[in-house]
């Protein structure tokens, strides 16, 4: 008996799926990093998720870190955004945005004027990065950011929330995950700082943990979740001594601020080492709100995980690439179009609102 197309229905929440369509980069704000008509056709066609979170969208013009991504931190970035949610509440779908701050993942060529790029120290990210202007360059050296840095992102992230709910989204995701900002200080290996943000568990959570009561105190705790890749290699991430206890007591600090749901990202299907199941069990009873686990799931493996009582929701990123009508296949059980991931982030129609329906 099939969970996965049940609807869920809590406090804050009601869906018509279990489903959700994942926050992915698609690089489509060609124009001052502002969402678009294009943008507003192509989560309005995938609409029948049950929760689509929207594409990491910067709180600051610090953490544009890659081209053509979208901001949310004025006025004009949220009446563009007001578009997109309208076209996709239009159709019966709800909305929260992935609010993702890259940090020290970015090259200074895909900034706008008077940004610099930040860190939690100065260290370069190993790597380079694609920038229109220069083609693959180098990731830029971070200033590494003092306590006034700290609070001023901290307060961008509330702003930045308030926004989104001004722009109609029914809540934001916090992209603790894949060594943007907040992992940046949530590492073991990026982390070095020696203060009160650095150096054992606590002081590495504070960050997380302070944007998270900002944007809580911002616009309450039942349109907030989090996203967390323990494990996750992504910019020079990964494992680190003492990790699964350190998740541990950020997923019962953010259970105790009764946030909306934490959704963890298992990177294996990715070569990534995968987070242990025994510690996504831990994490799952450590949390009080709503569960989402996204990582190369498919509808029987989502299925699975759902009658076993591993999550409450299963996140789907690359099938919904390809695949507006991603629910309707699996419920029928209708193959799947495969996605062209050389038109995954280039600006344009084309490997974005122009993937066949099954009606089509």
């Amino acid at each position: 008996m099939s969970m996965l197309f049940d609807p869920l229905s809590s406090a804050s929440l009601q869906l018509a799926n279990r489903i959700v369509m994942a926050p992915m980069t698609r690089s489509r704000a060609v124009e001052a990093n502002t969402p678009n008509a294009l943008m507003a056709a192509y989560y309005a066609q995938r609409a029948t998720a049950g929760l689509i979170i929207a594409e990491g969208t910067s709180p600051s013009p610090n953490g544009l870190g890659y081209p053509r991504i979208p901001g949310l931190f004025n006025e004009a970035h949220a009446v563009a955004w007001k578009a997109v949610t309208d076209a996709v509440h239009a159709r019966g779908g709800k909305m929260f945005v992935q609010l993702m701050h890259t940090g020290r993942v970015t090259q200074t060529a895909n900034l706008p004027a008077g940004a610099e790029v930040l860190g939690p120290t100065s260290e370069t990210c190993p790597g380079e990065m694609y920038t229109d202007s220069r083609g693959m360059q180098p990731h830029s050296v971070p200033r590494a950011m003092a306590e006034a840095d700290i609070a001023q992102a901290v307060s961008e992230y509330a702003h930045s929330a308030r926004l989104a709910i001004d722009a109609g989204f029914d809540g934001i995701e916090l992209h603790a995950a894949n060594g943007y900002l907040i992992e940046q200080f949530l590492n073991g290996n990026v982390n070095q700082r020696t203060d009160g943000y650095g150096g054992g568990i606590e002081e590495r959570n504070r960050f997380a943990l302070e944007v998270t009561r900002a944007t809580v105190a911002a616009v309450g705790a039942d349109r907030v979740g989090i996203r967390l890749s323990p494990f996750g290699m992504f910019n020079s991430t990964g494992a680190f001594p003492g990790a699964e206890a350190q998740y541990l007591a950020l997923t019962e600090a953010l259970s105790k601020l009764g946030l909306l749901y934490v959704h963890v990202l298992d990177h294996s299907a990715l070569g990534a080492p995968p987070v242990p199941g025994e510690l996504k069990a831990k994490l799952r009873a450590a949390f009080k709100g709503l569960f989402i686990l996204a990582g190369g799931f498919d509808r029987a493996s989502a299925e699975d995980a759902l009658h076993t009582g591993q999550a409450d929701l299963i996140a789907f990123a690359r099938p919904f690439i390809a695949n507006p009508d991603l629910v309707e296949r699996m419920r029928t059980d209708a193959p799947l179009n495969a996605p062209d991931m050389a038109t995954a982030y280039t600006p344009g129609a084309k490997g974005y609102t122009d993937y066949p329906a099954l009606a089509a």
